[in-house]
This record gives structure tokens, sequence and C-alpha cells, in this order.
């Protein structure tokens, strides 16, 4: 790895608060990512974009100690008392607004903005000491994937500044057929797992075929049935954009079935 750079890493963060419930169809992912700081190293801050903060124009929270956000229903009262005390960073939160302004992106800050599910879930297994700032950037809410890589592109120099970019979703996301154990559920996960994976980590294409294949991913293999809507396969967008930017390398990390679907995680280092 480049020692000078810091990561950047798409990762699924599974159902709700279900994988800090011992649930049994999130076991592979809790250990993947309990495991995974070792390639992470420790960072100065974290910017986690997640599937679950959509606004008008690119928002980055900048509040000093976020509260969480419970953006989930019907599960035990436990999963309403997690904990997941980092603080923010109002300082790391305007270089972002001002490197996005500097690349002719409208951006936000956002003080009252909490940490969702699509943060404190998987931090609490990443980072469980809870011990490094954490930044929240959003998505368009236009979700046009062009846009996303270019926040990707303008934020990507973080990696030379030792802020670990995180981008949080699931690579497959159809909540009406995840854990319904139909047949064609997992052939059509594979179908779409086969063609993202080529995409991303596939030696025989350059950085702008793989731009504009993500740009057209609703093309790909079964992609309508993998992603209904889009919102949880973006972040990768913005981590893609991100990586080139910081010329960083990819590879996958986690290759498994997560709730009946084949879901992948990537690293670029």
């Amino acid at each position: 790895m480049n020692t000078m750079k810091t990561p950047i890493i798409y990762i699924p963060h599974g159902g709700g608060p279900m994988p800090l419930l011992d649930e049994p169809n999130h076991q592979s992912l809790v250990s993947f990512l309990s495991t995974t700081q070792s390639q992470l190293g420790q960072p100065k801050a974290i910017l986690m974009i997640s599937a679950h903060w959509e606004e008008d124009i690119a928002t980055v929270s900048s509040g000093q100690q976020p509260e969480l956000i419970y953006d989930y229903y019907g599960f035990p009262k436990q999963s309403y008392e997690i904990n997941y005390p980092a603080k923010g960073s109002p300082q790391l939160a305007q270089k972002i607004l001002s490197m996005l302004e500097s690349k002719g992106i409208e951006a936000k800050p956002d003080s009252n903005r909490g940490f969702d599910h699509g943060t404190f879930v998987p931090l609490k297994l990443i980072f469980p000491k809870a011990d490094i700032p954490v930044v929240q950037l959003s998505l368009v809410n236009n979700l046009d994937p062009q846009a996303q890589i270019n926040l990707g592109k303008a934020i990507g120099e973080l990696s030379n500044q030792g802020v670990l970019i995180i981008g949080s979703g699931m690579s497959f996301h159809n909540l009406q057929v995840l854990m319904s154990k139909a047949p064609e559920v997992l052939e059509k996960s594979k179908n779409f797992d086969r063609w993202l994976n080529n995409v991303i980590i596939g030696e025989q294409l350059n950085p702008q075929v793989q731009e504009a294949e993500l740009v057209n991913w609703a093309n790909a293999p079964d992609a309508q049935f993998a992603h209904p809507r889009e919102e949880h396969l973006l972040p990768l967008h913005v981590c893609f954009g991100a990586a080139q930017t910081a010329g960083l390398i990819a590879e996958n990390v986690f290759n498994q079935e997560l709730l009946g679907a084949k879901t992948s995680a990537f690293l670029w280092q």
C-alpha cells in the first residue's frame, strides 16, 4: 500500500441495525467489517458517504458532536439504544465544502445532521472505539451517476491528507426480494455482481471506460433488478471518483452472499 495515501473503501452496511444484533444472515458481513481496520490503518478522520442521506445539493455534516439517527423501524428496543459517540469535525467539513466549491459543485453545511445507520452501524464494527472524527457527505438527490462521480473527484485529495473515505451502501439492494430465498435472486445478483467486478477491478478497462460504464450502470445485466432505486449503489460512484483523483487501485475485499444475494466490497489503495 502507498503509505502516503489513506485507502478508500465501499462497503455493504447490511439491513438496518441487524449487523449489531447477532442476526445470523449477517455473520459474514460482521466478520468482514470487524477485521477490516487492519487494511484501513488509523486515519486522522473519516468521511462517510451513506446511502441514507440525500439532499438537493451536496451537503456536509458540520456539527461538533452529531447525535445518532435511528432511521429504521420495527426493531428491538436495544436497536434504539445503540451508542457511537464519535465527534464531528467542523474544520474538515469546511475543507470539504471548499474542495467541492472549487470544482464548481454547489454545496452547503448542515450543523444539525446526525449519523444515520449507514454510518454508525458499520463504524461501530470497524472502529469500535469511536475515537476518530467523522463527517458525512450527502448524495445529490437527482441520483445522477456522473454527479456522484464528480463529487468523488472533487474530494479525492483527502486521501493524501489522512482522511479515510468510506462509501456505505449495498452492491445489491432490492428490498422486495432480499431474504426471499427465490433462486432467481441469487442468479440475478451474480449477474450484476460479475459485471460490477469487471468494471471496478477488470484489468482490461481504462479509467475512462470504467467511468462510462458506471455512468451507464442501468444497462448492466440485471441492473434494474439489483437496484430498483440506485441510492445504495451510488456511494460506490463517489468512491470511484475519489480514487481516480487519488491514483489508487481497486481490489475486491468482500464477495459473499448477504441476505441471499451476491454482494461485493471494494478497497482502493
